[in-house]
């Protein structure tokens, strides 16, 4: 076999890197597609300088057979996050080579810790789908803990709920025009979700609506006295289309104002996406939820059709304020 390098990833790296995830899936069934696109537009955004927080190991003549990222999540609520996305080759499994990729994630992250907010207690993120037994075990034997469960819940675009917003609410397409105010709403909707932050312009940007895949078309606002008083961004994944088959409408974020809630308005704006969804030829709808969501959200979703497809779980290392580099 031959001998294994590392090195910086790379932009050019987006296309193996791809075709590796391909190979996982039959492996990992983690239900997910992503394109080099995909990861050319994450890679290469405003977040992420992929010199320092790229690896890729390739074999000796070239070939990728594991790649990892830690990205840091900017703005700090309970916690500063980073994000550590890889995988490895399943040919290329079972020689440590995860495990090496894992150390220098762990490495990075606490590296950008001690840079970016060292006086605030971070938590280096990890996500595991039931199949990846293997990361599990190694996630568990650096140290992590399960801190959340996820379900990612799917309905299909039949049968579907009429949007009755409540008296004064009035539901609209995203615009432009409001992204800044969706946004403040968006902070201030999400102040008691476990694992928010505080999302500046360039996260906002980069992590939601500057995406390729984002529709403003089928995401909606509830408007209240002309402001911003909830939302539903909708994004449609083309890599996911072409592994499926079927066009999906993501619904990606879902916010309620505080002193806006308990008056169906989130009920209304999602009826609403998924009749947009609907009219412009998407099959299917799908969200993340966390189970344990303060809201009550899982409930809500499941009166509005959605049921459980799959799950995954949020694994993270704590890490205390002033950590050493």
């Amino acid at each position: 076999m031959s001998a294994l390098v590392t090195r910086p990833l790379t932009l050019d790296d987006a296309p193996a890197a791809a075709e590796l995830l391909a190979a996982a899936e039959p492996v990992d069934d983690t239900g997910e597609h992503e394109d080099a696109d995909g990861l050319l537009e994450w890679w290469g955004g405003e977040l992420v300088d992929l010199a320092r927080d790229g690896r890729a190991v390739c074999t000796d003549d070239g070939r990728l057979v594991g790649w990892a990222t830690a990205i840091a999540s900017p703005g700090v609520r309970d916690a500063f996050r980073v994000w550590l996305e890889g995988r490895v080759h399943p040919r290329f499994r079972g020689q440590g080579t995860g495990g090496r990729l894992l150390d220098w994630q762990v490495a990075r992250g606490v590296q950008q810790h001690a840079e970016l907010e060292p006086q605030a207690p971070a938590r280096l993120v990890v996500h595991a789908h039931p199949a990846m037994g293997a990361l599990e075990s190694l996630v568990r034997r650096r140290g992590f803990e399960a801190e959340r469960y996820y379900a990612v819940m799917r309905r299909p675009l039949t049968d579907l709920p009429e949007p009755r917003p409540a008296d004064g609410v009035q539901l609209v397409p995203f615009s432009a025009d409001r992204d800044e105010e969706v946004r403040r709403a968006h902070n201030t909707s999400f102040t008691e979700h476990h694992g928010s932050v505080e999302r500046d312009e360039v996260a906002w940007r980069s992590w939601f609506t500057g995406q390729r895949a984002f529709r403003p078309d089928l995401s909606v606002l509830a408007l209240s006295g002309g402001a911003v008083v909830g939302y539903v961004l909708a994004y449609e994944y083309e890599a996911d289309t072409r592994a499926t088959g079927v066009r999906e409408t993501r619904l990606g974020q879902i916010g309620v104002l505080p002193g806006a809630r308990g008056r169906g308005t989130a009920t209304a704006a999602i009826a609403a996406a998924l009749r947009a969804a609907a009219a412009a030829g998407c099959g299917r709808a799908s969200l993340d939820v966390d189970t344990e969501n303060v809201t009550g959200a899982f409930g809500l979703y499941e009166r509005l059709g959605f049921r459980t497809d799959r799950t995954w779980t949020s694994w993270a290392l704590p890490l205390p304020p002033g950590a050493p580099q």
